[in-house]
């Protein structure tokens, strides 16, 4: 099985098709792997998929409190709340 390092790297060099085989592959080897769980959410946020990159980060925070998804997802809602009601009233 690859690791999440090597999944990390093709996910950097934007091949996410085979970043998500190796993940969907870790995931069904081990539900509880909180690691693929925030990868797959980095790599679906790389897709513009906000809802899945949402819930995977969700669901590494809950497999893991101490993940470096709980920071990604906090990211991911600040962008998503941010707004500037000065974009409103010129």
């Amino acid at each position: 099985m690859i690791s999440i390092e090597d999944i990390n790297r093709l996910i950097e060099e934007n091949k996410l098709e085979q970043a998500l085989v190796h993940l969907e592959e870790r995931l069904a080897c081990d539900l509880r792997d909180d690691a693929a769980y925030y990868l797959k959410g980095s790599l679906f946020w790389k897709q513009g998929n906000w809802k899945k990159a949402i819930e995977n980060f969700l669901k590494a925070v809950e497999i893991n409190p101490e993940s470096p998804a709980r920071q990604a997802y906090e990211m991911v809602m600040e962008i998503i709340n941010f707004s500037n009601p000065d974009l409103y009233n010129p």
